[in-house]
């Protein structure tokens, strides 16, 4: 009896894109159509000269604790060499709570800094000069809150809105598709975020008012392919929200930005970073009409995977980052955060805050990599593999427009089913060894791994944070803080935009979770019909 063949071996991309031994010059497409870095489509780069000209910003995130807390690891960071601050808000702010609430108990401080008021605002950013720093906040329901406290900081410190400059990221679509931080429902959801972006676009020209995130489709269990193409179709999304409030898209694609996530698969990450700029060129130019070319720029920041951290032996997530954040510069990216190798455990401590921060630097200073724009274009592979990307990402987005739109197609479930059952593909690949984990699944040393340090969070945080909150209710005007609260109220159940009373209302002593509390009450609160 003849031997069983085994079956050949295919290799494919973590999308499942199918990969040959070899490529050549039969498969890339004219060079005229790739173009020059800094040329339509930006294939190859939004800039010319890309990194010669200017680094990429090196924003690593931090929060965590108090705002005293936090404000310290600011200041240790911009002394390390970062040179833009991004904020993480824990999980009573992500959620629009006061820390005094009862579904705030055990969480005050704990994944990110608690900011609930005006004066928790001027504790984080105490004696940084807002005018000079760039300053990214990773908040989205309560945004509207959060930025209408960072405005009113810094007026009260003379630096006016016009000169603010930073990212907020205000992004909702991606929070019903995949990471479920919400108040209210879809649409009301847009209506605060549109509200935001025609007073941005008209009061604060260098702010960018959202900052589109794949980065959080991908954490929960997107593909590459899936990651470039829900990002993207919210990014329509947004632009359509815009024209229907009025503004011209020249007014504010320019400051609209994007957030990707950067994982192990290193040349279909590359390449899903040259297929993004294209992809999102071509709808500006040719889908919304756009003529000025800053508005067919797609600028993005990236952050290396957190779900490809490992618990088991962690130093291996350093390398894991490292590979990341080269495939992030190689794919031409304009800002970059890199992951702590010890985030499965706790928030980073200042000392692997450090050699994350470090990653970024000897690779910028080091490799070499940084000296010629789109070192690897012209590759027959990447070129090609681009091209893939592209052509993957908008299926799905042409699917996304038959069925009316991204928030439709939200409200249907559909990308929440397609993310739901990559998760599961993926898990199952891991669990039958199908795909290598290193020290999870293959190359286990038996034992319980490398003992590190961890960040540990007092628990005197949440009570001095508590009493906080309830100080400062206590010492505000409490009828000029109920007018202004009415006048959110009055402005949400009509069509008023939101930010000029919400800024009145921080000035006044309102805080995150009475600002929320009107929503909750005029809207409702939004509940998974997954789960109902």
């Amino acid at each position: 009896m003849a031997p069983k063949e085994k079956p050949e071996k295919t290799f494919a991309t973590m999308s499942g894109i199918p990969l040959k031994a070899s490529y050549g010059p039969d498969d890339v497409r004219p060079y005229a159509e790739i173009a020059d870095p800094g040329k339509y489509p930006y294939t190859r780069g939004v800039h010319e000269t890309m990194y010669r000209g200017k680094l990429w910003t090196m924003r690593m995130f931090a929060g965590f604790g108090t705002p005293e807390d936090t404000n310290k690891r600011f200041h240790f960071l911009l002394e390390q060499g970062q040179t833009g601050l991004s904020t993480a808000f824990d999980m009573p702010t992500l959620m629009g709570y006061d820390p005094d609430h009862p579904r705030s108990l055990g969480e005050v401080g704990r994944e990110g800094v608690s900011v609930a008021c005006l004066e928790d605002m001027e504790r984080l950013f105490r004696d940084i000069p807002l005018a000079d720093v760039t300053t990214s906040m990773t908040i989205n329901a309560p945004a509207i809150f959060l930025l209408a406290a960072y405005i009113a900081n810094a007026e009260n410190h003379g630096v006016p809105a016009v000169k603010l400059r930073g990212t907020l990221q205000n992004d909702m679509l991606k929070e019903f598709i995949a990471q479920k931080e919400w108040i209210s429902s879809v649409r009301p959801s847009l209506r605060v975020i549109r509200d935001m972006l025609v007073y941005c676009t008209r009061e604060m020209p260098l702010w960018n008012t959202i900052s589109i995130s794949g980065y959080h489709i991908r954490e929960a269990g997107a593909t590459a392919v899936q990651e470039l193409a829900f990002t993207l179709a919210d990014g329509i999304g947004y632009v359509d929200l815009g024209r229907q409030a009025g503004l011209d898209v020249d007014d504010f694609l320019p400051r609209l930005s994007f957030f990707f996530d950067v994982h192990n698969d290193f040349f279909e990450e590359v390449a899903k970073f040259r297929a993004a700029r294209r992809i999102w060129a071509k709808v500006t130019r040719e889908r919304f009409g756009a003529k000025n070319p800053r508005s067919w720029l797609l600028r993005t920041h990236a952050q290396t995977a957190g779900v490809s951290l490992m618990a088991q032996q962690p130093m291996n997530n350093v390398v894991r980052t490292t590979l990341q954040a080269l495939a992030a510069v190689l794919g031409g990216t304009q800002s970059l955060h890199t992951n702590s190798f010890d985030e499965t455990y706790a928030l980073p401590t200042e000392a692997a805050c450090t050699l994350a921060l470090r990653t970024q630097q000897v690779i910028a200073e080091e490799s070499g990599v940084a000296a010629v724009a789109d070192p690897l274009g012209g590759s027959y592979f990447v070129e090609r593999l681009t091209d893939q990307m592209e052509e993957a990402a908008m299926a799905y987005i042409e699917k996304i427009d038959q069925m009316g739109g991204i928030v439709r197609a939200i409200e249907e479930g559909y990308p929440q089913r397609e993310i739901a059952n990559s998760a599961y593909q993926f898990q199952r690949q891991v669990d039958s060894k199908q795909r290598a984990i290193v020290g999870v699944n293959k190359y286990r040393d038996g034992g319980e791994g490398d003992k590190i340090p961890l960040l540990k969070v007092d628990p005197i945080v949440e009570k001095a944070q508590i009493e906080h909150v309830k100080l400062v209710k206590l010492k505000r005007n409490e009828a000029t803080a109920r007018a202004a609260i009415e006048a959110i109220r009055r402005a949400a159940a009509g069509d008023e935009n939101l930010m000029p009373v919400t800024i009145d209302a921080v000035k006044k002593g309102v805080t995150v979770g009475e600002v929320s509390d009107v929503f909750r009450q005029v809207w409702g609160e939004h509940r998974d019909p997954a789960y109902l």
